[in-house]
């Protein structure tokens, strides 16, 4: 394992690899911290999150379960702004506080850890305030049109839902230069581990 210290924030646009990137990094042996799987634990059923949730948005979001179902709670807030503003303002002081709590705990036993969070760049001012800050940031790139492509066939939606998605996030382009660091997954798994490994030599 390469020895470099730090708080490194990964981060991708949608159905850009970055999930993939995670994996080798967590096989490699470092830590990261999934603030996605922290979103997704902080809607489980009886939680202070789900709760304000079901109140702002009604039943109709929830599964057979009563769970809610993020593919219905997405297609109402990323259509609409201010529907977009409420959930995120239930939404990521339970993020920041949990992801705060996982990193502090990895960096008493460890010198690094990654933070993988799809919407690193639009939260980063809000983490701020939670005193999460990073070192540097990391972005896997792909252009708009692959990310098209990669949503429609991962997710099985039109192409007209996946540049609804699209449009709700910061442009690549934009994400692109902002980040510190440009990991483009353009090829192979392979080539994708290779590149992970010159970033860790970098880093």
């Amino acid at each position: 394992m390469i020895h470099c210290k730090g708080i490194y924030g990964l981060t991708g646009g949608i159905a850009s690899g970055k999930s993939t990137v995670s994996g080798i990094l967590t096989k490699m042996g470092y830590s990261v911290v999934d603030m996605d799987k922290i979103s997704r634990e902080i809607f489980e059923r009886g939680k202070p999150a789900y709760i304000k949730v079901v109140n702002n948005f009604g039943e109709e979001i929830l599964d057979k379960d009563e769970e809610i179902d993020r593919k219905k709670l997405g297609s109402i807030v990323f259509s609409q702004a201010e529907k977009l503003k409420i959930l995120n303002d239930i939404t990521h002081p339970e993020i920041m506080r949990e992801s705060k709590n996982k990193i502090e705990n990895i960096l008493k036993d460890e010198d690094i850890v990654f933070v993988d969070s799809p919407l690193l760049f639009e939260t980063i001012d809000t983490m701020k305030k939670y005193d999460l800050n990073f070192d540097k940031l990391i972005l896997v790139y792909v252009n708009r049109e692959t990310q098209i492509k990669r949503l429609i066939k991962r997710d099985g939606i039109e192409k007209e839902e996946a540049y609804k998605i699209l449009n709700s996030q910061m442009d690549i382009e934009d994400k692109r230069e902002k980040a510190d660091y440009i990991i483009e997954n353009t090829g192979t798994i392979e080539e994708l581990e290779v590149k992970v490994r010159q970033l860790l030599k970098a880093l």
